[in-house]
């Protein structure tokens, strides 16, 4: 045979060869993942504000220093009206050291001035809200709820005298706050503490007169005053001035329509004057 015709032969033969194993290797390969990555998108920083908060728990009544605050970024939208930020007050920290907290704090709270009283005029009249005074009363066991009634605590002050007619008992005062329990005016921490003899009472000016006059009253007609203990249910409730306190014992009378509750034996009745 021709030399010239076996190696033509022999390029074809290893060519169809080449072909063939080309073409399995494309037939049983997997098909390639392509992974496409988006182009992420551009983070929008939160405009925030350093406020003012407080570094742990406040009890009513501290003094404050330097070491009870810190600046606590706060998203800028959320900044209430009353809070304190380090753009409006840079030197708030040094500012209101020495003030005094008129309401508890937590951990992390935001500090507002309302919160916070001067002491140049004393510890007890700087947590007095204006127009209110601090009026004491004796109190024992029997007649504070068995000595659980603690400073910031809510009350309600019933008086009881014991008539000719019976044993007359009404509600002089309406959810009253307590100021202090001797001359504390916080609670010992959940400690065991003995129980106070005079209670602090937080009162407005007409209710300084009723309880004045209550106390003539009752030591007048060998009763007393008792004070209740209010749930905290219930112990935000703000009622008008002079709703709901006996505002008829500095009008002249002993009972509203000059009469009076009598309990004789248990029972409750009410009398009417000229009985």
């Amino acid at each position: 045979m021709n030399v010239a015709r076996i190696l033509v032969l022999v390029i074809a033969l290893a060519a169809g060869g080449a072909a063939a194993y080309l073409a399995m290797n494309l037939i049983n390969r997997e098909p390639e993942t392509i992974t496409v990555i988006a182009a992420a998108e551009p983070v929008v920083p939160i405009a925030t504000e350093e406020v003012l908060v407080a570094r742990e728990s406040i009890a009513l009544g501290t003094t404050l220093e330097r070491d009870h605050f810190r600046w606590q970024e706060w998203p800028a939208e959320t900044v209430g009206r009353g809070y304190i930020t380090r753009t409006d007050q840079p030197d708030a920290i040094s500012e209101f050291s020495s003030t005094v907290a008129r309401s508890s704090f937590l951990a992390g709270e935001p500090i507002t001035p309302e919160k916070l009283a001067r002491t140049d005029g004393g510890l007890l009249s700087a947590l007095l809200p204006a127009g209110f005074r601090a009026v004491a009363t004796s109190i024992s066991a029997e007649t504070s709820a068995g000595g659980f009634i603690l400073p910031n605590d809510r009350v309600d002050i019933l008086m009881t005298r014991n008539l000719e007619r019976g044993t007359v008992t009404e509600v002089i005062l309406n959810n009253v706050r307590v100021l202090a329990i001797d001359q504390q005016i916080r609670d010992q921490d959940g400690e065991q503490v003995v129980v106070g003899n005079t209670a602090t009472l937080e009162l407005t000016a007409q209710q300084t007169e009723i309880l004045a006059v209550a106390q003539r009253l009752a030591n007048r007609d060998d009763g007393r005053l008792t004070l209740a203990l209010r749930s905290l249910e219930d112990a935000d409730e703000v009622l008008p001035e002079g709703q709901g306190d006996a505002v008829h014992l500095i009008e002249g009378e002993n009972t509203p329509g000059g009469g009076m509750t009598v309990i004789r034996n248990g029972v409750v009745t009410q009398v009417s004057p000229g009985q």
